[in-house]
């Protein structure tokens, strides 16, 4: 009876559909964030009457035959890369991307990840890092006496001192872009590594060779929508409940075929 593993894999493939949405949903508050999605193929198929055939009765071909799919299989998580709105916090190291790119921090390992999460901080010794204590490329150390930090849409950042008319230069944020943004490797914190299927970073200033730019005092917010969320989360228990009638009905199948005198 192949109808019992053929369901079998449509409530496993439902179930994971489950824990993408849950995810999603539980993220819907984490800056940066971008919704997931799973994707699903069919299985291969056994061929009892290939297509095209010819009938040995009558000499005629065949026009369709009979192929029985054996299933569904998962086939890529994939990532909407769309653009979150943004949320003003008036925080002047709270830093939104419009647009394409992200920022490069250095792991302890020395490893480069990149993350769209702009929350960035101060760390004891000036030094602006993620809320995770990563340093943010390449590296740009804030002033203890300044008094303000300002960062353009290019991503210079410019220290304002009591004592001067004058800001200072204290470097200058860049952007990390990829061929294919799907295909960077989530590691969490919403931080992302480079794969051979990413593609090598390419390393440009806010605003130059199609990157995004900078925005102060905002902060991008999770492109997950709770509506559709929560649709594809009735579909999804819809086609595990009917996915475990299968397996009701064709064990009730075996049964009577057990009972035949």
């Amino acid at each position: 009876m192949r109808a019992l593993q053929i369901a079998a894999t449509g409530m496993s493939a439902q179930q994971m559909k489950v824990e993408v949405i849950s995810n999603n949903l539980a993220n819907m508050s984490t800056t940066g964030y971008n919704a997931r999605r799973a994707e699903f193929a069919d299985l291969h198929y056994q061929q009892f009457t290939r297509p095209g055939t010819i009938n040995a009765s009558n000499g005629t071909v065949v026009p369709t035959g009979v192929q029985l799919g054996l299933g569904v299989r998962p086939a890529a998580v994939t990532i909407n890369v769309s653009q979150g709105s943004l949320s003003a916090t008036g925080g002047d190291l709270d830093l939104a991307i419009e647009g394409l790119g992200y920022l490069e921090v250095t792991l302890p390992s020395g490893l480069s990840a990149y993350t769209r999460d702009g929350a960035l901080k101060r760390s004891a010794d000036g030094l602006v890092v993620t809320s995770d204590g990563h340093q943010v490329a390449p590296g740009i150390t804030i002033p203890t006496d300044a008094r303000t930090v300002s960062v353009n849409a290019a991503g210079e950042v410019y220290a304002y001192f009591s004592d001067r008319v004058q800001p200072e230069l204290l470097g200058q944020f860049t952007l990390a872009g990829f061929v294919n943004e799907k295909g960077l490797e989530a590691i969490g914190s919403n931080l992302f590594l480079e794969t051979s299927a990413s593609g090598p970073a390419t390393i440009a200033a806010p605003g130059e060779n199609g990157a995004g730019t900078l925005r102060q005092g905002f902060l991008e917010d999770s492109s997950v929508d709770a509506v559709r969320e929560i649709t594809d989360l009735i579909e999804a228990q819809r086609g595990y409940e009917l996915n475990a009638k299968v397996i009701t009905a064709a064990d009730q199948m075996l049964s009577a075929t057990t009972q035949v005198r």
